[in-house]
């Protein structure tokens, strides 16, 4: 019994306060005013999709956790889809890279949020430290351990949905019906971009499942976490977007891109409400990356031990920790210095809607082992794909070259370093190996 206690020391409110903490950060906090300026006041109509096309892979991610819990979550799950092989391994590189822009769009959307407190501007070098100190503030959670992590959880979006339910009340009580115009009303084509801009907003879903190995009855706690926490966030994007559009505005959210449930925050609630609200901001987008350097650590643990990258990566430190989570952590800060909010924004996007596809597409292959039905992981690999061209050719229409040459580049070098690594250690060079 104690061992189970000891290694089951996350339970079903920890798991879905990780996943909530996961996926509730940058995206309703900092990405409003970009996907706004796609959608219009159909702004609420893309968080409604972007959430239906994530269930669809949290129905795949829930049959794989049940069938392989383990800490390293999707990282393993490709393994049993496509064996022990360059496709699998490069796939669980760049996955790996791909939470760690993640983190980066969350610490950013961190300093915007305290850069609008401080009343300082975000885009010179206190927004870039502001990003960097909560990265080093996380790492030091994150060597208290598992438990710690989901206690500090439950308490911080326990506050958080506090604020934000009381600014969604009183917001609803001051709508007014938005005039729609060919400036402010969107088009399909603009509300599926920004769906698909907004998927990075789900993606902390992922997180859930690499907590499945600190669980004590993962095939009852995964699915019920995976989907409460789903539907926490899902019914809160949606209706803090209608307040945020009928309120405030198309043009206002647009202008406001950053900090836009702060200006919202102050035309409902005055300024208590805009301070209240970059409260909960700088909490939701630090629990952002809490949650997800909690998965990623997990990850990098878990493909060191399989040695698709190099073992040290799962090495403990003297001081608590593994140098994955330092070497993680340092790279963050890289990307943190390099791209603006923007575009790490959709950079996550492209990026989880590509592993997501993946790893619902490889289910496919051991659909009969884990219970799955296969028309549901159909259905996710082909909307899981249609959002990223449909957001990929965006990016190229709109001129923002270094966005998805960055995603062709990060996707390329993954594959490159894996070959490398394999090539080093005489390892298969296949891309399929023995499931």
């Amino acid at each position: 019994m104690k061992k189970q206690n000891k290694t089951g020391s996350i339970g079903v409110v920890g798991a879905t306060a990780i996943g909530v903490g996961g996926m509730m950060g940058a995206g309703l906090y900092t990405l409003l005013g970009l996907a706004a300026k796609s959608a219009g006041v159909w702004l609420p109509v893309s968080f409604l999709i972007g959430g239906i096309v994530a269930a669809f892979s949290v129905y795949s991610y829930s049959k794989l956790g049940m069938k392989y819990p383990d800490r390293g979550g999707a990282a393993k799950f490709l393994l049993k889809e496509f064996g022990d092989g360059l496709l699998a391994g490069g796939m669980n590189v760049f996955q790996y890279i791909g939470w760690i822009i993640a983190m980066a769009l969350y610490a950013t959307g961190f300093a915007e949020y305290a850069c609008q407190l401080l009343g300082k501007s975000s885009s010179g070098w206190l927004g870039k430290a502001i990003s960097i100190g909560i990265v080093i503030v996380v790492v030091a959670i994150n060597i208290m351990g598992s438990k710690q992590v989901a206690r500090a959880q439950t308490t911080i979006i326990a506050f958080e949905l506090l604020i934000l339910l009381a600014f969604v009340a009183v917001g609803l009580t001051k709508l007014h019906v938005p005039t729609i115009t060919s400036s402010n009303g969107g088009n399909i084509v603009g509300v599926l971009s920004a769906a698909g801009l907004l998927y990075v907003t789900y993606e902390g879903f992922g997180v859930v499942t690499n907590a499945a190995g600190s669980m004590v009855n993962p095939k009852k706690q995964l699915p019920q976490a995976l989907f409460f926490s789903l539907g926490i966030v899902m019914a809160i994007y949606i209706v803090a977007s209608v307040v945020v559009v009928m309120t405030l505005g198309v043009q206002g959210a647009v202008a406001n891109q950053g900090h836009v449930l702060a200006t919202a925050g102050k035309l409902v609630l005055g300024n208590w409400g805009m301070i209240l609200i970059s409260i909960a901001a700088l909490v939701a987008t630090a629990s952002a990356v809490n949650s997800t350097m909690f998965g990623d650590n997990n990850l990098a643990i878990r493909i060191a031990r399989i040695e698709e990258i190099p073992p040290q990566f799962g090495v403990m430190t003297e001081i608590g920790g593994t140098w994955g989570l330092f070497i993680t952590s340092l790279i963050v800060c890289v990307f943190v210095v390099i791209f603006p909010l923007s575009a790490v924004g959709e950079m996550a996007s492209l990026a989880f809607l590509l592993v997501y596809a993946m790893v619902n597409l490889g289910h496919l292959r051991i659909a009969k082992q884990t219970g799955a039905k296969r028309w549901i992981l159909v259905c996710s690999v082909i909307l899981n794909l249609a959002l990223f061209a449909l957001l990929f050719i965006q990016t190229i229409l709109n001129h923002e070259t270094l966005t998805w040459i960055s995603v062709i580049a990060l996707l390329v070098i993954s594959f490159l370093v894996e070959l490398a690594w394999r090539k080093k250690n005489k390892r298969n060079l296949h891309w399929l190996g023995k499931q």
